[in-house]
């Protein structure tokens, strides 16, 4: 038995997580360094990563933050370049980092649409291109994409981030077709509606005492009749970046609920 659970453990690895200064990623690589791993975290500018390092050390977590844009090829390349120096080569790569513009397409200009998928999609494309030659070398990496429902699913006035985050997906499928023989496994994992402080306007008491229209609407929509929340992502985060899931490559993981699943209520 203990055989087995062992196959869960991150112990030894050095596991990168994109934009992980709070939200999604922040939980994700606290799971990591409950499983044993040594953090190591970018964001965009010093005073997130602070942010980040101290969110990190409350939890008793010795993290590594790093200032890099992940849009930026060079400075990505020295990012990775400085980690396996100081901390060690990569092990596990999670592609986190994004962001999501709400605009209809009609009022979208091109170049909001280009920041998303160039952050959302490139992004993902120059990290994991950094990463993969030490992995390739060792015979062994994880990378793991955020994906969305999006990858999925249309909805109004995301266009951009679902183009991205479609493109992510096929992304994710390329790369374990063309680096499965390294030993590399490359999956995504697919979040569903999650309580985050962003989404907390849309999650609202209304002053009649009713539930915000769209928290009725996706709970609605879910089986799980709630919001996840960024827990929920831990346990898929390291099955995907341990040993259990070594056979298991080009897969998204939705962890959404069962929404996708799900045709909904009939209106009564």
């Amino acid at each position: 038995m203990g055989n087995f659970i062992e196959k869960f453990s991150l112990e030894g690895k050095v596991a990168l997580v994109t934009g992980a200064s709070y939200g999604i990623g922040f939980a994700i690589a606290t799971a990591y360094a409950e499983a044993g791993a040594t953090i190591v975290f970018n964001d965009i500018k010093q005073e997130l990563v602070d942010k980040g390092l101290a969110s990190y050390a409350e939890k008793g977590i010795k993290a590594h933050g790093y200032v890099c844009d992940v849009t930026d090829e060079n400075a990505v390349a020295a990012m990775v370049a400085q980690i396996t120096e100081e901390v060690g080569p990569i092990d596990i790569l999670v592609n986190n980092a994004g962001i999501i513009k709400r605009i209809p397409m009609v009022e979208m200009s091109a170049k909001d649409f280009r920041q998303v998928v160039d952050i959302d999609l490139n992004g993902p494309f120059i990290v994991s291109k950094a990463v993969l030659p030490s992995m390739m070398e060792r015979r062994k990496g994880k990378i793991i994409n955020i994906c969305s429902m999006m990858s999925e699913l249309g909805r109004e006035t995301v266009s951009a981030y679902a183009a991205a985050k479609g493109g992510l997906k096929m992304l994710t499928k390329n790369i374990a077709s063309e680096y499965g023989e390294y030993n590399i496994q490359c999956n995504g994992i697919g979040p569903g509606y999650i309580a985050t402080p962003q989404t907390a306007p849309l999650r609202e008491i209304q002053p009649d005492g009713s539930r915000h229209p769209f928290d009725q609407f996706i709970v609605a929509k879910t089986p799980a009749a709630r919001w996840g929340n960024a827990e929920d992502l831990q346990g898929p985060a390291v099955f995907l970046a341990s040993e259990a899931s070594d056979f298991v490559n080009g897969l998204i993981l939705y962890v959404d609920g069962g929404i996708l699943a799900y045709i909904g209520k009939q209106p009564g």
